[in-house]
């Protein structure tokens, strides 16, 4: 059958607050124009992000009766440590409280002054932690992926030659006796590309990648907070793929890396929890170390033995293939009926979100008026639905204009029925037919770092 259903039955409903548009007018002038600062119970449809805001499952919730609740040793990391090894075949699993945490002690071990960190895509959390080290972050997509209407399958993909191309000149600049290792301490790749569209990456581009590192010397990590989403992508259009099942794909992708930090609250579908996955015995040591120090004991990361029972479930339901059919096909519904209206989104849709071209939705709006937060704030104050600008206001502290001025309308798992989508859909379509009154904004306070959090705005 053509419909996609729902793999699931709705057990327990929240309420949603109906909310007029004066009210939010005022709502949205009192937090400075930053949807950050809104109250969540003042937000019809919440679309600010796909991270801890999904619904958990009746034996994920079984699993959270279950929890031990032991500081150490407690029979619930077991449980997660064991669904964590024969997922990816990692045998050092290190529990942290969310994937930020886990970037943390990563860079905060390999970082340091005149590194350098190469990636497809950064995303904000990962960038910061990288140069909160003094090591510089670099973005090697390839140049379909800065290119919305490119309709590449896989735009999330690492550009090999670029990479190639700062592996030989970093090596030219080592002093005698260095090592590519000393300047790049590790390659990261983003599985899916959140920066650019939430767009995958191909198992040929990991495999090539993989290669190269092993040629220069350098280890190659994951940023695999939708490595099960990635994975769909990787089954759906990669040629020679088709018959595969996602849990064989899922574990090549983790069998080609050397380490990799997953946010649990994406493709782990739990509300809090995140992983440190190492295979380097030395780093591991020291990883434990700054783990006991910063986010508790090696068995618990920070996370009560519930959540780490909830955590290893989700893991389990996340590569369930009617789930990412589902998943994936949803997604796509809403930026297809997008595309149909005329609405230019990163094409083709991603996998947790649709990406709204905001430099065609407001071209009267200059990149220094941050046209997506303009966006974003006519969203919410014509319908109540919160998005997240990424673009000038999230990239753009340096003075210079990320290639892409995007608003993300990320979708929780298993929150929103095909009639929350339709009115997403219908409000966007009159937003955009009114386009022109869309006003653009100047920042008036502000953070040194990560200022889309907290800064504050004002309409010009």
């Amino acid at each position: 059958m053509k419909t996609i259903i729902e793999p699931f039955r709705i057990k327990v409903v929240e309420p949603i607050r109906m909310t007029t548009r004066a009210e939010r007018e005022r709502i949205l002038a009192e937090a400075g124009y930053n949807v950050f600062l809104i109250r969540a119970e003042d937000v019809l449809i919440d679309l600010l992000t796909d991270s801890g805001t999904g619904a958990m499952s009746s034996l994920q919730w079984a699993g959270v009766m279950r929890g031990d609740e032991s500081y150490a040793g407690a029979r619930s990391w077991y449980v997660l440590r064991d669904k964590i090894r024969e997922l990816t075949g990692f045998e050092h699993v290190l529990p942290t409280h969310q994937g930020r945490a886990s970037e943390r002690i990563l860079f905060e071990l390999i970082g340091g002054r005149g590194k350098i960190v190469p990636n497809n895509s950064h995303f904000d959390t990962t960038r910061a932690n990288v140069e909160h080290t003094g090591a510089q972050a670099v973005d090697l997509v390839i140049d379909e992926g800065k290119d919305p209407r490119s309709k590449h399958p896989f735009k999330g993909n690492m550009d090999l030659a670029k990479l190639e191309a700062l592996f030989e000149r970093v090596r030219r600049e080592l002093p005698p006796g260095g090592t590519l290792r000393d300047r790049i301490p590790v390659a990261m790749v983003t599985v899916t590309n959140n920066s650019g569209g939430g767009q995958p990456v191909s198992l040929e581009n990991l495999r090539a990648v993989r290669k190269l590192c092993d040629r220069y010397g350098v280890p190659f990590f994951l940023d695999a907070c939708r490595f099960a989403e990635n994975a769909w992508f990787i089954k759906t259009r990669e040629p020679g793929q088709q018959d595969r099942s996602v849990r064989d794909i899922v574990r090549e992708m983790f069998d080609l890396c050397d380490g990799a930090t997953i946010s649990a609250k994406k493709d782990g579908i739990v509300n809090i929890g995140g992983l440190l996955l190492l295979r380097d015995p030395e780093l591991v040591r020291r990883a434990d170390e700054l783990l006991i120090l910063t986010e508790g004991f090696i068995t618990y990361g920070g996370l009560a033995g519930r959540d780490l029972e909830a955590m290893a479930q989700g893991f389990e339901e996340v590569v369930h293939e009617d789930y990412l059919q589902y998943r994936i096909r949803s997604t796509a519904y809403l930026g297809e009926a997008l595309l149909r209206a005329g609405v230019q989104i990163v094409e083709p849709p991603g996998g947790h979100a649709i990406y709204i071209d905001a430099r065609h939705f407001c071209p009267h709006i200059p990149p220094a008026q941050f046209p997506g937060q303009a966006l974003v704030c006519g969203l919410y104050r014509h319908a109540g639905i919160r998005g997240v600008e990424i673009g000038s206001v999230m990239f753009g502290g340096g003075g210079t204009p990320p290639p892409m001025e995007l608003v993300r309308l990320a979708i929780p798992r298993r929150v929103y029925t095909q009639s929350h989508i339709d009115y997403v859909i219908e409000a966007i379509g009159e937003l955009f037919a009114r386009r022109g009154e869309l006003r653009g904004l100047e920042i008036v306070e502000q953070q040194p770092s990560l200022r889309h959090f907290t800064c504050r705005f004002r309409e010009t």
